[in-house]
């Protein structure tokens, strides 16, 4: 009997002293204060590790960035429908302030959080962020990119016939020269080139030429010679890779890269550099998992970062005017060095001009280009033969010779951009071309 008796006083006993404490801490766990908590470690877990939310906000080397809508989405098939862009650089879209008349929910929270990291910051002595170009925080559309919104056009010259640029070696100037990313560069920016169907890139080692192919008259000689219209100088810096890997989650191991890549795009017509370009990957687009995570990093890190500078580029040597030599005259053949992988067609007009003036403006001192020399009349495209070579018969005028340059015939170069001449222009298409005035040499 006494030992029931204890039994039932100890039972008793463990019911009184459990209980209480299992409902102490329910209830701390459902208090106001551990709400706010778990909200703030949850938050913390979704951007560091689960997919981040649109109004997400994290910080890397000291740089703001939020989780926001992607205004290229609707445009281009490639881009992300959500992306990290810099808090400096973030606008709310053209459509939401339109549709919206006053600020959402979502932005005022948005900008009450801002609030309060730029009063963390503040704390803590963190200079304020400076903001950088545009270019390095987005993607360009690529060159098939069609916005729904009219675009300004603009009337490329010879639109038909490629251009002829030499790319020369990427310097290499990161710390894994080891890895040959100089080499890799070079490839990538010639596969770029040659994949938009309108440049043809010559390989340097061909060219007959000694010295430094950025001379001034060295590229004159290209220009004349080779029918060269550009030439691209490069250098590759400031490549950086990331690793990380989140134990109990994922085995594999996350890479991301940064790249920066400079273009120097000289201007072989007047031998000066026409402009330089500079393009930096974003980092976030550059992530990549497992074996040679690393590697592969930087790899995409590169094409981003050629891909950023890719069409600006491209603009500038389709601004070039196209044009050829001829190369050399057997009775009544006259041979170009230009054919069918140019863009010339059997049946074609060119025109023939002596070679003519550099025009030096007075004030600056820089060339501005080289005008047209006298006219000296009409081939007409015969045969297409080898690689990049055809032969012509005279159709219209005399006296030509091998120094002399020529080109797409207006008609034939604008025949696939339908009214681009205007109706003065179009009615006298044909007439006789007339002989142009040289400018004087200043």
């Amino acid at each position: 009997m006494k030992k029931l008796l204890i039994l039932l006083i100890a039972l008793s006993l463990m019911s009184c002293t459990t209980n209480p404490f299992a409902k102490k801490k329910e209830a701390a766990t459902n208090s106001p204060g551990s709400e706010t908590k778990q909200g703030q470690t949850q938050k913390t877990g979704q951007i560091g590790e689960e997919a981040p939310k649109p109004g997400d906000i994290k910080i890397l080397d000291g740089v703001e960035y939020i989780y926001a809508r992607n205004k290229r989405w609707m445009y281009t098939p490639y881009e992300p429908e959500y992306m990290w862009i810099r808090k400096d650089q973030y606008s709310p879209g053209f459509g939401e302030n339109l549709l919206t008349r006053g600020k959402s929910k979502e932005q005022k929270d948005l900008e009450t959080r801002l609030a309060k990291i730029e009063e963390e910051m503040k704390k803590k002595g963190l200079p304020p962020q400076m903001a950088y170009p545009s270019q390095m925080a987005y993607l360009p559309p690529g060159m098939g990119y069609m916005s729904p919104m009219p675009l300004i056009t603009f009337n490329y010259p010879s639109p038909k016939m490629k251009r002829r640029v030499i790319v020369l070696p990427v310097t290499d100037q990161t710390n894994y020269k080891d890895e040959q990313l100089g080499e890799l560069a070079t490839k990538r920016l010639v596969s770029r080139l040659e994949n938009s169907g309108t440049i043809i890139c010559v390989d340097p080692n061909t060219v007959n030429l000694k010295g430094n192919l950025t001379d001034r008259q060295t590229l004159k000689a290209l220009n004349e010679t080779y029918g060269i219209q550009a030439v691209l100088k490069g250098s590759l810096a400031d490549v950086f890779t990331s690793t990380s890997k989140i134990e109990g989650k994922d085995e594999r191991e996350t890479s991301f890269a940064v790249s920066k890549i400079v273009i120097d795009l000289y201007n072989t017509d007047t031998g000066i550099i026409m402009k330089q370009l500079s393009g930096r990957n974003p980092v976030f687009l550059s992530r990549e998992k497992g074996e040679l995570s690393s590697e592969k990093a930087k790899i995409k890190a590169v094409d981003l970062s050629i891909e950023i500078i890719a069409d600006d580029l491209l603009k500038g040597i389709l601004s070039l005017d196209w044009h050829a030599r001829i190369a050399s005259i057997e009775n009544d053949k006259i041979y170009i060095n230009a054919g069918r992988l140019s863009g010339l067609e059997k049946g074609g007009t060119i025109e023939v001009y002596s070679p003519g003036e550099e025009i030096i403006d007075p004030k600056t001192n820089v060339p501005l280009g080289k005008t047209k020399g006298s006219y000296k009349g009409d081939l007409e495209v015969i045969e297409l033969f080898g690689v990049d070579a055809s032969w012509a018969r005279i159709k219209k005028g005399t006296n030509f010779s091998a120094t002399d340059l020529v080109y797409l015939k207006p008609q034939e170069s604008t025949a696939t951009q339908g009214s681009y001449l205007k109706p003065s222009e179009t009615a006298t298409q044909g007439s006789p071309t007339k002989k142009p005035e040289t400018p004087r040499k200043k």
